[in-house]
């Protein structure tokens, strides 16, 4: 396959940072996934970055990721050879070798988990993911509209044990998975959903990895020049500014394996005297201001430190935070029904249907 790009070492910071940006607050913390990804990249060399077009329609290609709240894993880190065990027994299952790996979200974590696998194993790495950004379930990816199932899968925890499953259904699969991770004390890693190289061409969010790079390169060089990142950020990304404001309170906890919760920003400069209500589970779902709801899942919603234009999880809120909020349009497929049906509003108890971002 034609290689895109490499990715080195120092290439992991810019990934990480894109990766939490994208990551709408969840998808774990980008400082334990760079390290993850860093220490794989010195011990085994450069990453291969690949377009899908180029595979092989019989290809087996298989997603690898992070399973779990992101508030256990940063007091709980991963041994480091939990991905290759889960991706080793997953490929003895189905009794062939891979061909190339895949990152099954945008997130602080499961956008650089993918490149320890691809370090490892030598694979090359496709430059797309399953979402185009995170959300909190295992049935929540593109690949589900495809008809493509979850199972077999390998979980593998930090203590060494490994459960295969094989489900009903991608919902079954969460259920099930999500049960065995807080049993194996709240996080997980695993590889799941084996697909052929025809469906990944089809069913893949194109381009995640080159665009994690381009935000994190993006805030980096614009910092340096003394710029303003968070315009930057903006003309890149296409995204309107929804609130400037400081955090002045914060509900969270972890619930069935979910960091669930609501952060309370008062605002500051334009939304003097405004409210902003951002509600999350393990991502951000709705954004409301002064009771109007701005923006709603599967918009992508991200919170950015207003100086820097540092991503800020929904796990690395704190009291008094100064803020910017941001939001732009997911990919046109989550905008479909199957789309909506499967991570709109209404599916996480909120009554009220999805609201397009302009």
């Amino acid at each position: 396959m034609k290689t895109i790009r490499t990715f080195d070492v120092a290439d992991m910071e810019d990934v990480a940072v894109g990766g939490a940006v994208l990551g709408t607050g969840g998808g774990g913390d980008p400082y334990i996934g760079k390290l993850m990804a860093q220490e794989a990249i010195r011990k085994h060399g450069p990453v291969r970055l690949a377009d899908v077009g180029d595979l092989a329609d019989d290809a087996l290609v298989v997603p690898v990721c992070m399973m779990g709240a992101p508030t256990v894993m940063a007091e709980k880190l991963p041994q480091g050879d939990e991905l290759m065990r889960a991706f080793g027994a997953l490929e003895q299952r189905m009794g062939r070798k891979v061909d190339a790996v895949i990152c099954i979200e945008a997130g602080g974590v499961n956008s650089t988990t993918p490149f320890v696998v691809a370090a490892a194993s030598g694979l090359p790495l496709l430059d797309g993911d399953g979402m185009g950004r995170a959300f909190p379930e295992l049935q929540m990816v593109t690949f589900t509209m495809f008809g493509v199932a979850s199972t077999p899968m390998v979980l593998c925890d930090d203590k060494g044990n490994a459960l295969v499953l094989d489900t009903i259904s991608n919902q079954w699969t969460e259920r099930l998975a999500r049960a065995a991770t807080v049993e194996m004390g709240g996080s997980a890693l695993l590889a799941a959903y084996p697909m052929t190289g025809a469906i990944a061409k089809k069913s893949m969010v194109r381009g995640t990895l080159s665009l994690c790079a381009r935000i994190g390169s993006t805030l980096r060089e614009t910092r340096a020049a003394h710029g303003d990142p968070v315009a930057a950020l903006c003309a890149l990304l296409g995204a309107q500014t929804l609130f400037h404001g400081r955090i002045a309170d914060i509900e969270r906890k972890t619930v069935g394996g979910f960091a669930r919760g609501r952060a309370v920003l008062n605002g500051l400069d334009q939304n003097r005297d405004q409210v902003l209500h951002l509600d999350f589970q393990n991502e951000f779902l709705i954004a409301e201001r002064d009771g109007e709801v701005l923006v709603t899942t599967p918009d992508l919603i991200t919170a950015v430190d207003a100086e820097t234009g540092a991503p800020v999880t929904a796990d690395g809120l704190r009291y008094g935070q100064r803020l910017v909020i941001l939001a732009w349009p997911c990919d046109p497929i989550w905008r479909s029904k199957a789309g909506i049906d499967l991570v709109g509003p209404r599916y996480f108890g909120y009554d009220r249907d999805y609201l397009p971002l302009a």
